[in-house]
């Protein structure tokens, strides 16, 4: 028995009249997804519990089978996992970005123009994460590089409890309003404003102007959090598996939950990611004796972010034909599986950042397979089911459950 979950972050959306009052689910061509929804269970599930900030964080953690209300500790303490960061009990992690500032010398009256420098490099982010480093690393703070503009920071015997917020919610925003605040946020302000004047004149930003792209002239931080213990997925469900994504949250969520990881040459994190070698690796890894994976898409949530409203549409279809196509071809040789496809939440284009609401979930077993009286997979088919999983930590259990009936 084959269980693979294939995960569309941020797919789920709003009507938008640039789409003729659809949704981008419901503009996009989905044959493969639509087939489940035609033969499978569909409805909605409740990823992000009341009172918990809407991110993939929490979003991905209840996915997985983990309560956020339990086992949340924040965001990048997940992703210093992935990154082969060791953190104590007592170390507080915090996700920096590289992003782009406007040029006002005033640092509070700088506006948020990009909050991943038109996507920086891996190669190129390193190297200005390594020169941030020479100026910034203390005994108690330390910089790791990570995948794009993705990045961590430590602070050793860090003080918890600043107010920080995330890039991509204040877009086109001036970043006076949100930059860290708290008792002990001074420090963060001070490293934020001398990065600007650090990185504006680094080769490598000079570089990338030259080129016509974004600099990535500020460090952001935010999404503080503390070392996560979090059950094994094996000893909570006995059975082993691997996660696929590009991200090194889901990574370290996946890693945390002794999930094996698996890279995949070209995966991005956005819509020119490698969408067929995300599809090969899980089908490799069900081959060699995973009886799960996680398939993890990171493209339609950046879609949202960025306002790109075509290429949403486009992430979703190329979730449908290039992930899920193969996956489906992929499980045929299998007596029985089970796949389930879903956003982790909301990015509504509209905003730009996450939302809460419940998202469709369509969960399909080869076995049991039967017309279920939807004609595809969107967000109103999903509500007309009068399904709703409130508890969305939940879901794992319902899908696991409905595989071994």
């Amino acid at each position: 028995m084959k269980y693979v979950v294939i995960l569309g972050d941020g797919m789920a959306d709003y009507p938008m009249p640039q789409l003729g009052d659809r949704t981008p689910l419901q503009s996009a061509k989905k044959p493969n997804i639509d087939f489940l929804a035609q033969n499978g269970e569909m409805g909605m599930v409740r990823t992000v519990p009341e009172g918990i900030p809407p991110g993939s964080d929490a979003a991905n953690l209840s996915v997985i089978g983990y309560d956020p209300r339990k086992y949340y500790t924040g965001r990048s303490p997940l992703e210093a996992v992935s990154m082969g960061v060791t953190l104590s009990e007592t170390d507080l992690a915090f996700r920096c970005n590289l992003v782009t500032l406007s040029e006002e010398e005033d640092y509070n009256k700088k506006t948020m123009i990009d909050y991943s420098s038109d996507e920086i490099s891996s190669a190129e982010a390193a190297e200005l994460i390594k020169e941030v480093n020479k100026h910034f690393r203390t005994d108690e703070i330390s910089f790791y590089p990570g995948i794009s503009y993705r990045h961590c920071m430590v602070w050793r015997h860090g003080p918890a409890g600043s107010r920080l917020t995330p890039p991509h919610d204040i877009l086109e925003r001036n970043i006076a309003d949100y930059l860290p605040e708290g008792e002990h946020a001074g420090l963060l302000r001070e490293m934020m404003q001398k990065s600007f004047n650090l990185l504006k004149n680094h080769t490598i930003n000079k570089a990338r102007t030259a080129k016509g792209l974004r600099p990535a002239n500020s460090l952001w931080l935010w999404g503080e959090g503390k070392k996560p213990s979090i059950p094994g997925f094996r000893d909570k469900y006995n059975i082993n598996g691997s996660v696929v994504s590009a991200v090194d949250l889901i990574k370290g969520i996946g890693l945390c939950a002794g999930l094996k990881s698996i890279d995949v040459e070209g995966a991005t994190g956005n819509i020119h990611t490698n969408f067929t070698g995300k599809a090969k690796a899980a089908i490799q890894e069900l081959e060699n004796g995973a009886d799960f994976v996680y398939i993890h898409v990171e493209a339609p949530d950046e879609c949202g972010h960025r306002y790109e409203i075509e290429n949403k549409v486009k992430s979703i279809e190329f979730l449908d034909s290039k992930v899920v196509g193969p996956i489906l071809e992929g499980l045929k040789q299998y007596d029985d599986y089970s796949i389930m496809v879903l956003p982790d939440h909301p990015t509504p284009l509209s905003l730009r950042t996450h939302t809460s609401e419940p998202v469709p979930y369509v969960i399909y077993r080869k076995s049991c397979g039967k017309p279920s009286g939807c004609t595809g997979y969107d967000e109103f088919q999903a509500q007309c089911t009068g399904v709703l999983i409130d508890k969305g930590h939940t879901l794992m259990d319902r899908f696991l459950g409905n595989s071994r009936k």
